[in-house]
This record gives C-alpha cells, sequence and structure tokens, in this order.
C-alpha cells in the first residue's frame, strides 16, 4: 500500500516535467545552391515562417545562417558532409554549426528541420531522425505525426519515417555509432531531445508545388497541427 502511495505522489511530478508552454525551434534549409531558377532556403523559410504564426503559439524560435556573416557554406552545402559542418575554415564556422550553437543556446523542447529532397522522381515527403539515438522511439512518432499531417493537407505522398543513416550521404558520421548521420539531428551536435528532419517535396519533382504560396502555407499550417496533436497525445 505504502508502495502504491508513493508511486500515486510522483505521478503528477512526472506529468509536471512537460512545460506547459515548450520551446520550439525550426531550422530552414538554407542551401540557395538547389538547382536553376530554385532557392530551397526561401522555400524551407516560408514554411517556418507559416509554421510560427499558425496557432497554437509557443515559444517559437528560427535558426537560419541565410546572409549572416562571418560563417562558411552560410547559404550553401548539405549536413551530410564534414567540411560544411564540422570544419572551421579560415577561423570561421559552418553556417549549420552557428545554427546549432544558437539552438542549443535556447534549451529548445522540439528541434525540427524543415528541408526539399532532390533526386528521388517523387511528389512526396519523407521524415529522418537520428540512428542510435535513445529518444529514437519517441522521435520517430513524432516525424510520423507531422508527415500524416502534411500529407493530409497536400497531395504529397507519405513516404514514412527513416534513419538518417540510411540515407547514406556523404561523409558525417555520429561520433556515438560511427554511423553516417545527419549533422543537425545528432543527439552528440543537437540537444533538444526531440530532434526529426523533414524533406518535404523534391526540388525537381515538386518544384510548381513548393513555389505555390498556398502550398507552402498548407505545409506549415500542417507542422504546427502535428506538433500541437503530438503535445496532445503525449
Amino acid at each position: 500500500m505504502r508502495l502504491l502511495f508513493l508511486f500515486l505522489l510522483a505521478a503528477p511530478a512526472a506529468a509536471a516535467d512537460w512545460p506547459a508552454m515548450p520551446t520550439v525551434v525550426y531550422q530552414p534549409s538554407h542551401q540557395s545552391d538547389t538547382g536553376e531558377n530554385y532557392n530551397e532556403a526561401l522555400t524551407a523559410d516560408a514554411y517556418a515562417q507559416y509554421a510560427m504564426q499558425t496557432e497554437p503559439l509557443y515559444t517559437e524560435h528560427k535558426v537560419w545562417s541565410y546572409f549572416q556573416p562571418g560563417l562558411h557554406h552560410a547559404d550553401k552545402g548539405t549536413n551530410t558532409l564534414k567540411a560544411h559542418t564540422t570544419a572551421v575554415e579560415d577561423g570561421k564556422i559552418s553556417g549549420y554549426a552557428w545554427e546549432l550553437k544558437r539552438a542549443n543556446a535556447l534549451r529548445p523542447d522540439f528541434f525540427i528541420g524543415l528541408h526539399n529532397n532532390g533526386g528521388t522522381g517523387r511528389h512526396a515527403i519523407w521524415g529522418y531522425i537520428h540512428d542510435g539515438d535513445p529518444m529514437e522511439a519517441a522521435n520517430r512518432r513524432l516525424s510520423d505525426i507531422l508527415i500524416e499531417e502534411i500529407a493530409r493537407a497536400t497531395d504529397l505522398e507519405n513516404r514514412g519515417t527513416h534513419l538518417d543513416s540510411s540515407a547514406g550521404r556523404n561523409d558525417y558520421r555520429c561520433a556515438a555509432t560511427g554511423r553516417l548521420a545527419f549533422y543537425s539531428i545528432d543527439e552528440n551536435v543537437n540537444r533538444a531531445p526531440y530532434r526529426v528532419l523533414l524533406e518535404i517535396g523534391d526540388i525537381d519533382r515538386s518544384r510548381a508545388f513548393l513555389l505555390d504560396e498556398k502550398s507552402r502555407q498548407a505545409v506549415g499550417a500542417a507542422v504546427k497541427r502535428g506538433l500541437k496533436r503530438f503535445l496532445e497525445s503525449k
């Protein structure tokens, strides 16, 4: 009976650990080197702006190195290449490193990367989580909800949630597992407990969709609905 009493006392304390006003950080892609007559950074930034404007409003921030001086690869590059992430060039850190430094300073509960895919031939949406992450199951659930909401709000095909290592891109590796990874959602770099990266559309196959402002707004609003749904079901 004493054990049951102690358990009941502990339960509200555990629930109280979840903040009433969670802190959310959006990281729109800063890549402008994404093909002729297309700038992924501007599309990704629009997603973040529309998400932040959609109710409910949390404590929300954007980290975006686009136009930031004193950095290398501030408006180009990939988060799967060491030269574009962890490397220091002429005393300058990368755009990705700057974004993650700012994100960590905000101590977010959620980190949502917003990007476009390329070379897939599919008009679709993909979610990515970090391979080997202690929060892998919870992050998969968050990613599943976010991409489901976006697919419902648009005509994008839901291609599911994947481990970042499965992309097999370039040479950035997780320090803990040694497997290929996405720098921005690696738990050794990013301190947010919930971290997902969304690849929204394909820059060639989905070009008209990506440039359409109503579609951008629909994606941003769907991200917020997904986050709200996740929080309410936790």
